[in-house]
């Protein structure tokens, strides 16, 4: 008679810890000044304000909105302030910066409001390949928070990971 093949990954203690099902929902927006400066480089207040009421920000409802210019402009803050108050009835979450900073900070704030104690004293594998979007930072967001409290991280899958802590 054969050995029997035992699959000691689903019978060990590990936790697989998957960053993708955290990932928020909600359409994504790059909303990018430049068009709203006087030749792309140039705010006009006056223009710019004209610009900013006469806007449907309604188009924005339950979007996460990254405020930028991709021109070499210098562009004052109180012009991002004032369309951040525009955008804040309509959108989830709006940060100032590109899409990355925009993931950036949602995985921050879904990372700091993490409960972490039902990985207390366990081995935990952070998994590695996403399909979605998640920044490099959320890595080691997550690595941080869950250091203090667990037994063990490694990365990657569980038939190939790469221990980085052990208590």
């Amino acid at each position: 008679m054969a050995d029997e093949i035992i699959n000691r990954v689903t019978t060990s203690k590990l936790v697989v810890f998957d960053l993708e099902d955290y990932y928020p929902k909600g359409e994504r927006i790059l909303f990018d000044i430049k068009d709203w400066l006087y030749e792309g480089f140039v705010l006009r207040e006056k223009e710019f304000r004209v610009l900013v009421k006469e806007h449907d920000w309604s188009q924005y409802q339950d979007t996460l909105v990254a405020l930028t210019c991709t021109t070499d402009a210098i562009v004052p803050d109180w012009a991002y302030m004032l369309l951040s108050i525009q955008l804040a009835p309509f959108s989830k979450t709006t940060v100032l910066g590109n899409l990355e900073t925009l993931e950036t900070a949602l995985y921050q704030d879904i990372i700091t409001n993490l409960d972490i104690n039902i990985f207390k004293d366990k081995p935990v594998i952070i998994k590695g390949c996403s399909k979605k979007p998640v920044p490099s930072s959320a890595y080691i967001m997550i690595t941080n928070k869950l250091k203090p409290v667990v037994k063990s991280i490694m990365f990657g899958e569980a038939c190939s990971s790469v221990p980085l802590f052990k208590r």
